[in-house]
């Protein structure tokens, strides 16, 4: 049987699972836009719960799932942290008022999950994430008739979503061109995988932070040590592209001094690093030609390990990756709502990246402004906080993003003391589009309905660059590349942000097309942005009344909205 504090491990050990291969889930998103964020929103999603379940010290597993779910529901971000969610939300209802759980439980409870993820789907799709918890299901309620050990149950259920991962390519045709399983589906996969450290084992995977802290306690200082430390010291200057390390296993026939190859490995690079005893040379440097070192380090004996890696390619990354984290935290920020009381009869919120396209919809009406967007999709409580501090009795949410809206609809749910109704608008320009055809007279269904057809009538054209290497809609793409999107779908792959808004934006148009708006985002200069207004305009003809706004959004050069 298992136990609350079992489960609670279990979680915590799942999330820290997927937080450490949350990169290689964002990966399997085929569309090579930079916005394939799934292991990342599963990651923050998982994390909420296990910064929930630290402070949880109940023994029995229905409140453990019920403080999990909790977590979960309010700290879901993107279309398969929400879907991860309701598979735990429905797994909490299947384990209510239990202390302890069988493997007859287990099954049960993920069934109710599974179950709740298929209803709040709109259109289920086979072959993501949904089919991985369906098979898993299945396969642990087999397991359970069989057998009611947890682990014997938990052990099917990861064996079936690992199963079913396989299959996701052949259910799902473009899964399959790219070579790639489903992202949402790996990344259950790795959380099954996690819990099941604990229930098997008793092992809690650390999280990446506890793993470095114990990785520097859990040894002795040692020779090795010094030496990495000693490298360490010259390691932030870049100077050279390539930090080359080796040992060389001493020839006893060789009488040079290993003094020697430091002073040869100064003349072709620095911060060089060489420890020597009776039987082996430890050697750093840094240099623009790691074979010439290792090619001396020969003379002294063979080469027992060798490691080269590119630093400037390192530090790339690193800058990325913290740009990455100051956008996130900056996003947090934004996002914390004062609450207000409902004093007002109709309010509006949006989801909207860049201080430009915020300033827009606030003055359309919008009294509070999600900041999110493509990337760093804004969780249910961000939602639900900007819900609570905007002052009125009936609030219509607009995501402006397929991948928020099932958020949206999550934190409609909660809001207890007002009316909470999403406006399923999917971009940016569908959301302005929503936003200018409101009729205050109008009421509820009503409202949405003539709302929704105004967006409807809108046509989305983006402007961004791949971020990877990949080959998608009969296009071979070069990552850094310049993509055009015409309602989400890729059109063309160009060299220059301008010309591509120019081209992209001349077919979205025909001879109905009177409004067009231009909204160029942050690493488009004023000067570019007049160049590629005055372009379209000669393009499309003096009858189109063009509108350039500064949206100042991240990631997409351009979005253009044409009616």
């Amino acid at each position: 049987m298992i136990n609350g504090t079992c489960l609670r491990n279990a979680i915590i050990s799942g999330a820290n699972n997927i937080a450490k291969h949350k990169t290689s889930v964002d990966e399997l998103n085929i569309f090579p836009v930079p916005d394939g964020d799934t292991g990342t929103n599963m990651s923050m999603t998982m994390s909420s719960a296990a910064a929930a379940l630290e402070k949880n010290e109940s023994d029995a597993v229905g409140q453990v799932a019920s403080a999990c779910a909790s977590a979960l529901l309010r700290g879901a971000r993107g279309n398969s942290g929400v879907i991860l969610s309701l598979l735990f939300r429905g797994f909490a209802q299947g384990l209510k008022e239990l202390d302890v759980m069988d493997g007859s439980h287990i099954a049960t409870a993920l069934g109710i999950g599974v179950e709740a993820a298929y209803k709040a789907v709109m259109k289920p799709t086979e072959g993501t994430i949904l089919t991985v918890a369906r098979v898993a299901y299945e396969e642990g309620r087999a397991a359970a008739e069989e057998n009611k050990d947890p682990v014997f149950v938990w052990t099917a259920i990861c064996q079936g979503a690992t199963d079913a991962l396989r299959t996701t390519p052949e259910l799902l045709p473009v899964l399959k061109k790219a070579g790639v399983v489903d992202a949402g589906g790996k990344g259950l996969c790795l959380i099954f995988e996690g819990m099941m450290s604990v229930f098997k084992d008793g092992y809690i995977i650390p999280n990446e932070e506890e793993a470095a802290a114990s990785g520097a306690v859990s040894k002795p200082v040692s020779s090795d040590d010094f030496f990495r430390n000693a490298a360490a010291e010259f390691d932030q200057d870049i100077t050279f592209t390539y930090c080359t390390e080796f040992i060389v296993g001493r020839n006893p026939e060789v009488t040079a001094s290993p003094l020697e190859l430091r002073a040869y490995l100064e003349t072709i690079g620095d911060c060089v690093v060489v420890v020597d005893d009776d039987e082996i040379i430890k050697t750093h440097v840094h240099t623009e030609n790691p074979g010439q070192a290792l090619q001396e380090a020969l003379k002294f004996g063979q080469l027992l390990t060798v490691k080269v890696e590119n630093m400037k390619e390192q530090h790339r990354i690193a800058a990325e990756q913290n740009e990455q984290a100051k956008a996130k935290a900056a996003m947090e920020t934004a996002n914390q709502f004062e609450p207000a009381e409902p004093t007002e009869e109709i309010g509006f919120v949006s989801v909207a990246a860049g201080d430009g396209l915020q300033a827009l919809f606030q003055d359309l009406g919008c009294s509070t402004v999600v900041s999110g967007g493509q990337t760093m999709n804004p969780s249910t409580q961000n939602i639900l906080a900007a819900v609570m501090a905007t002052p009125a009795k009936k609030v219509y949410v607009l995501p402006n993003n397929k991948n928020i809206i099932l958020a949206a609809e999550q934190a409609a749910e909660l809001a207890k003391d007002r009316t909470v109704v999403v406006v399923p608008t999917r971009t940016i320009p569908q959301g302005i589009a929503a936003m200018l055809a409101f009729d205050p007279d109008l009421d509820g269904e009503d409202a949405v309905e003539q709302m929704m057809q105004a967006a409807g009538k809108v046509t989305t054209g983006q402007v961004t660059f791949a971020a990877r290497d990949s080959e998608y809609g009969g296009f071979k793409i070069k990552e850094g590349e310049i993509l055009t999107l015409k309602n989400g779908k890729l059109t063309s792959v160009e060299k220059d942000p301008v010309k591509a808004a120019v081209k992209l934006t001349k077919s979205l148009c025909d001879h109905h097309t009177a409004f067009l708006t231009l909204i160029y985002g942050q690493d488009i200069t004023e000067e570019q942005a007049s160049e590629a207004k005055d372009a379209i305009q000669r393009k499309v003809g003096s009858h189109v009344d063009i509108t350039l706004v500064r949206g100042g959004q991240p990631i997409y050069y351009f979005i253009i909205s044409v009616e």
